[in-house]
C-alpha cells in the first residue's frame, strides 16, 4: 500500500514508523527539516522537505497513485490539512484523511459537506481522547475496556497486584474456577502483557504479580468476573482534573451531563482559568494553582473524590501527580501520557489508566489500511496488539470449517462473536457464519493474515 503522510509531528511519525512495519510504502511531507531529520533517523521511509498544500510538492510525493493521504499537520491552522486532503483528493488518492482542531466540523451536516467534497475521515485527537477518558471513568473496576455491539462483548484489562488470589495459577485453572463460583459465565483470557511483552496465553500459562490481564466476557459475565478478581466498581461522583488543556475542557463539558455531584479544574495558569471560568458549565469549577504541589492539593481536599484525571501538556508531571493522588487515597487515577516509552513507566508506578492520543488516532487510522470488513480497530495501553472487530464475508475462509480446523494465525485470538442478538465466547468447535460480527485480539505481524482469513 502506497501511504502519504502529511505532517512529521509526533502523530505523524508515529504513524510512519507504524504503518513502515507493516510493510506499506511511506512518503512524508513537512515543512519543518528538523522534524523531517529526525523521522527519517528513526523510520524507514522516503521524506520531501516543503508547503504541505503546494500541488507541485504533491504531484511530487505521488498523489495521482496514493492508497492513502493522512494529513496530520501539527502546527500550521490545521485548516492547511483540510486544503491538502482534499488537494490529495482531486489529484487522485484513492482515501483521504485529515486531523482537525474545530470540533465543529463533526457535526453531521458538517460531515456530510466534506464527505461531498471528497473526505474520507476527519479526526479531532483530543476528542478521541477525551472520549477514551470517559470511557475508562464508566470502566473503573478495569485498567482499559472496549465494548463489541454496544457492549453485548466486553474486553477489559485487569492488573494483578502481588497479593492476587491468581498468583501461580495457571488458565485452565482460572477458567474451572470461574465455573465453580458461576456455572454460567463466560470469558476467554485473550492476551497476558508481561514487562513490555504481549502473550497469547495457553491453558498451562502461569499467571504472575503485575499481569496485565486481556479478558473477554459477555456483557452480564462482567460482574462476575470483575467480583472473582477482586476489583471494586468504583462509584464516581467527584473528578478532579489537573490542567486545563482541551482534553480537560472536553471532559468537564462531557461530565456536566452525567449530574456528578463535583467537577473540579485545576491550572496554574490564572488567565487562563479566568477564561475557563467563563466558557465551562456553572457545574464546573475552576481553580488556579500548581498540581505539582502536594499540599496545595490537600487544601483542594483531594482525598475526597473518587477520580483524578491528570491532563497537564507535561508528561512527567501527569505521572507524579497520579502517583501522589493514589498515595493520598484517590480510588481511580488517570493520566494523559504521549510519550510513548513512559506508558510502561506509568503502570509500574501505579497509575491505573493512562491515555495516549498517538494510539486512539493511529487505531482510527490502522482501519484504512485494512480490508473493509474490519468494523473497528483498537489499540489498548500496555500491549502492543490490536483488537479489531470483523464482519465474516460469506464465502471467506474464517466461515469453512471450525476454529480448531482452522489455520488461524498463531500470534492471533478470536475472543467473542455476536450473531444477530445473541452474543457469545468463542471455542475450538465454534463456527463461525457468514456475517458474524467476530472480536480478533492480533500482535502485529499477524494482523495482514488474520485480514485475509475474513475477505
Amino acid at each position: 500500500m502506497k501511504i502519504i503522510i502529511e505532517g512529521a509531528g509526533q502523530v505523524g511519525s508515529h504513524l510512519a514508523k507504524m504503518l513502515s512495519q507493516e510493510g506499506s510504502e511511506i512518503t512524508v511531507i513537512d515543512n519543518d527539516p528538523e522534524r523531517i531529520r529526525g523521522l527519517m533517523t528513526t523510520a524507514d521511509v522516503a521524506a520531501i522537505q516543503g508547503p504541505p498544500s503546494k500541488v507541485e510538492l504533491l504531484t511530487e510525493a505521488g498523489c495521482s497513485n496514493a492508497d492513502l493521504f493522512i494529513a496530520v499537520n501539527p502546527t500550521m491552522n490545521q485548516s492547511v490539512n483540510i486544503v491538502s486532503a482534499l488537494l490529495a483528493k482531486k489529484l487522485g488518492a484513492k482515501r483521504v484523511i485529515a486531523r482537525i482542531d474545530d470540533e465543529s466540523y463533526l457535526a453531521p451536516e458538517n460531515k456530510l459537506l466534506f464527505k461531498d467534497m471528497g473526505m474520507d475521515m476527519m479526526f479531532f485527537p483530543e476528542k478521541s481522547a477525551s472520549e477514551e477518558i470517559l470511557d475508562m471513568l464508566r470502566h473503573s473496576a478495569a485498567t482499559d475496556s472496549m465494548d463489541f455491539a454496544r457492549g453485548k462483548l466486553q474486553l477489559a484489562v485487569f492488573k494483578l497486584d502481588d497479593d492476587s488470589p491468581l498468583l501461580d495459577m495457571n488458565v485452565k485453572e482460572f477458567a474451572h474456577a470461574m465455573k465453580e463460583k458461576n456455572a454460567d459465565h463466560d470469558f476467554r483470557i485473550v492476551a497476558i502483557a508481561r514487562g513490555g511483552k504481549t502473550i497469547i496465553p495457553s491453558f498451562d500459562t502461569t499467571f504472575k504479580a503485575y499481569d496485565y490481564l486481556y479478558i473477554i466476557t459477555v456483557r452480564d459475565s462482567m460482574p462476575g468476573l470483575v467480583k472473582f478478581l477482586g476489583k471494586d466498581k468504583i462509584d464516581v461522583r467527584r473528578v478532579m482534573i489537573l490542567g486545563g488543556s482541551e482534553i480537560g475542557q472536553m471532559v468537564a463539558t462531557r461530565l456536566v451531563g452525567q449530574k456528578l455531584d463535583d467537577i473540579k479544574i485545576i491550572d496554574i495558569d490564572a488567565a487562563k482559568c479566568r477564561r475557563l471560568s467563563e466558557i465551562l458549565p456553572d457545574e464546573v469549577s475552576v481553580v488556579s494553582g500548581d498540581v505539582r504541589n502536594t499540599d496545595f492539593l490537600q487544601e483542594e481536599d483531594i482525598r475526597s473524590y473518587q477520580a483524578v484525571l491528570a491532563v497537564t501538556g507535561n508528561d512527567e508531571t501527569n505521572i507524579l501527580t497520579c502517583v501522589v493522588a493514589k498515595k493520598l487515597g484517590v480510588p481511580r487515577v488517570i493520566a494523559q501520557v504521549e510519550n510513548l516509552e513512559y506508558v510502561r513507566l506509568a503502570e509500574e508506578m501505579g497509575v491505573d489508566s493512562v491515555v495516549n492520543k498517538k494510539l486512539v488516532t493511529a487505531s482510527r487510522i490502522f482501519k484504512f489500511t485494512l480490508s473493509d470488513k474490519v468494523r473497528s480497530v483498537r489499540y489498548m495501553s500496555g500491549t502492543d496488539a490490536e483488537v479489531l472487530e470483523y464482519t465474516a464475508a460469506p464465502g471467506s475462509k474464517i466461515t469453512k470449517k471450525t476454529l480448531r480446523e482452522t489455520d488461524f494465525p498463531a500470534n492471533a485470538i478470536i475472543g467473542g462473536i455476536i450473531r444477530g442478538g445473541e452474543s457469545f465466547i468463542a471455542v475450538g468447535h465454534t463456527q463461525i457464519e457468514p456475517y458474524d460480527r467476530v472480536a480478533v485480539f492480533a500482535l502485529p505481524d499477524a494482523v495482514k493474515d488474520v485480514d485475509k482469513m475474513f475477505r
